[in-house]
């Protein structure tokens, strides 16, 4: 695939982001991940490249005045800007002066998520320029990247019911039986319902961080339609989100904001890597925006998997595992505050065996009796 450089690149690398595949915690791939770069409203990234090229202070000049000089093949670990374009790490995670700089066009082509290990020819700076760039990529994730553009849509995909147990090993009593009680599994659909101050967000916080520590799974936490003091209670639990969203914001806004999280993580589980979406909350958005953020879950055979649990009023529909939270518990500091009446997971055999099926039926007739 010749997806060639064609823009300006940053004059100042970015922060190392928080967050991305591989030893991830709570932040995806994208959008608010990293800072510094130039304003994604600066870059136009299908325009040809023989536009005047400006230092400070410097001459303009086009294609035709480049240095002229072998290309050096490169290859390392894609770490996306905010801006849309990115740097390939050559020696994660740290950054450093040998790191390539990867253009908006060639990350939306090539559907680049953080994570993904890339390879392709480098040039040089140019005058006007601080970093070497990448000139197109021939491979991503050890495969061709003409391959990986011409595979298989995610939702054309074959899935199939959860049937690996995500493991929170969490002394936490509302954990603990969201584990043992409300299985979740890779490729989960799950809400936490509840009405207000049932505990929603703060069980799916307290799920975040014990997730987050997984070094297998891309974490990325999204928030739409929460109060701006509940970010602060996020970032001090050690989790960055990766969208915020007030509850000012219309829910069309919302839903998209969760929509371009969801396709980020469906790109990773496309290839092979396991994506969880943490969303707080679908209760502002259109019923229908929200049954499509939350389809997009899935385990695919022989594949990655997407994972998305997020906060409801009521269930939404589709769900594998539903994770009802009861107000009279949780406003009287009785935990874990489940309803195991209207919780459940479907088919917990697959990820807790007969005997953990067995025994979470019998808990639930215990609590009907």
């Amino acid at each position: 695939m010749i997806v060639e450089d064609d823009e300006d690149e940053p004059e100042e690398k970015p922060r190392r982001s928080r967050g991305g595949r591989g030893g991830r915690g709570g932040g995806g791939g994208g959008e608010g991940r990293g800072r510094g770069g130039r304003d994604s409203d600066s870059a136009s990234s299908d325009e040809d490249d023989d536009r005047p090229r400006r230092g400070r202070g410097g001459r303009g000049r086009g294609r035709d005045e480049e240095e002229t000089g072998e290309e050096e093949l490169k290859e390392g670990v894609v770490e996306l800007l905010g801006n849309g374009s990115g740097f390939l790490r050559v020696s994660p995670p740290e950054p450093s002066d040998d790191d390539v700089y990867i253009s908006a066009a060639q990350v939306r082509r090539c559907e680049l998520v953080t994570g993904d290990a890339v390879a392709g020819p480098v040039r040089p700076p140019r005058r006007s320029e601080r970093y070497p760039s990448l000139v197109r990529i021939d491979t991503i994730n050890g495969r061709s990247a003409d391959e990986v553009a011409e595979g298989t849509p995610f939702d054309d995909l074959p899935a199939t019911l959860p049937n690996e147990r995500l493991a929170l090993g969490a002394e936490d009593a509302t954990l603990k039986a969201i584990e043992w009680l409300t299985p979740l599994g890779r490729g989960s659909r799950a809400t936490i319902i509840g009405g207000p101050r049932a505990g929603k967000t703060e069980a799916l916080r307290r799920l975040a961080t014990a997730l987050a520590g997984q070094e297998d799974l891309d974490v990325t936490v999204v928030l739409a339609g929460v109060r701006p003091e509940e970010v602060g209670d996020w970032k001090a639990a050690g989790v960055e989100p990766a969208t915020v969203l007030s509850f000012a914001a219309s829910g069309d806004a919302q839903a998209q904001a969760i929509e371009r999280v969801v396709e980020t993580a469906k790109r990773v589980a496309a290839r092979g890597g396991h994506a969880v979406v943490l969303v707080d909350s679908l209760t502002y958005i259109h019923g229908q925006a929200a049954r499509k953020a939350l389809a997009s879950a899935r385990n695919i055979v022989d594949g990655g998997s997407l994972t998305i649990v997020a906060t409801a009023d009521l269930p939404v529909g589709g769900e594998t595992t539903v994770i009802a939270l009861d107000v009279a518990l949780t406003s009287t500091g009785r935990f874990p505050a489940l309803d195991l009446v209207a919780s459940g997971t479907l088919r917990p055999e697959l990820l807790v065996g007969d005997a953990g099926a067995d025994a979470i039926a019998q808990a639930r007739a215990a609590a009907i009796g």
